[in-house]
């Protein structure tokens, strides 16, 4: 068996943000901006390689991801208490839904708009002990339960034709796909479960041939696997918990990567929390727009 590609090219640090919990990357094409958040230093945070621009707004409370909608500077935040309307700059909120009022020690973790213009995310137990945590999805008005009794979701993603959804069981180092009809997700089977010194799945996102790109929590990489699992390529990360992907730029050919600094000595791990970039030369997906 051969041994699979190291990507050529080193990511280099594109924002010095020295997040705790950095995650959510995020992609606005319209605007030329990669938004971010630090969920355990509730922020978002925003970045605009063209001019060098970057900053960060403070959240009300912890924020797991942030979704697009038709308004640029209008996102859909994935909170603690559940799914906020945030303004970025005027920092006015809009309470739209809830998903679990009744588990007070879980939040919401990852989330994305799939190509139905739904919002699908995960919840989790805060405390990472209980498998208290589901997968759901957001239409605007309903918000049907997609799969449960997960510690800590993470994804989820689609691929390209929509046809599948992947979904991470991150302490049990598993990325299971589920075929999906109708935002109905069908029984789902191991696309990959992480070996030993892997470390842990964390974020991922999928590229227009339909290959996920991995990150891999403790274990300083990410990987880029084959819609059939197997391994086409290993991108080393110089920081040891590499959190999400997500690709930007003008031609969606830049990986944009988000890192914790969480229980890290910054003098032996300088680069923890902070935001990355590497060219790859593969194109990646446009960030969906939810409109409901």
């Amino acid at each position: 068996m051969s041994s699979p590609t190291i990507h050529p090219h080193m990511p280099h640090v594109a924002v010095p943000s020295a997040c705790v919990l950095g995650e959510g990357a995020l992609w606005d094409h319209r605007t030329g901006t990669l938004y971010w958040v630090d969920i355990k230093n509730p922020g978002i945070w925003h970045y605009q390689p063209e001019t060098g621009k970057h900053g960060r707004v403070d959240a009300p409370e912890r924020v797991g991801f942030v979704a697009l909608t038709t308004d640029t500077d209008m996102v859909v935040a994935g909170f603690k208490s559940g799914l906020y309307r945030l303004h970025l700059w005027g920092g006015q909120t809009q309470p739209l839904a809830a998903p679990e009022p009744d588990k007070p020690g879980n939040r919401i973790n990852d989330g994305h708009v799939g190509p139905d213009g739904c919002i699908y995310f995960g919840t989790m137990d805060d405390s990472e002990e209980s498998p208290s945590g589901a997968f759901w999805r957001w239409d605007g008005r309903k918000l049907t339960r997609l799969r449960d009794g997960i510690v800590i979701t993470n994804g989820p993603a689609f691929s390209p034709d929509g046809k599948t959804f992947y979904g991470i069981d991150t302490l049990g180092k598993t990325i299971y796909a589920h075929d999906v009809q109708n935002g109905v997700l069908g029984s789902g089977r191991v696309f990959v479960h992480f070996e030993d010194g892997w470390g842990n799945p964390d974020g991922m996102c999928v590229d227009a041939e339909g290959h996920v790109w991995a990150c891999h929590w403790g274990g300083s990489r990410i990987t880029r696997f084959r819609p059939d699992g197997s391994i086409e390529r290993i991108l080393p990360v110089p920081t040891a918990q590499v959190t999400k992907c997500a690709f930007g730029g003008p031609d969606l050919t830049t990986l944009y990567i988000t890192t914790a600094g969480i229980g890290h000595d910054p003098t032996i791990d300088p680069m923890a929390g902070h935001l990355f970039a590497v060219e790859t030369g593969i194109k990646g997906l446009k960030a969906e727009i939810f409109h409901g």
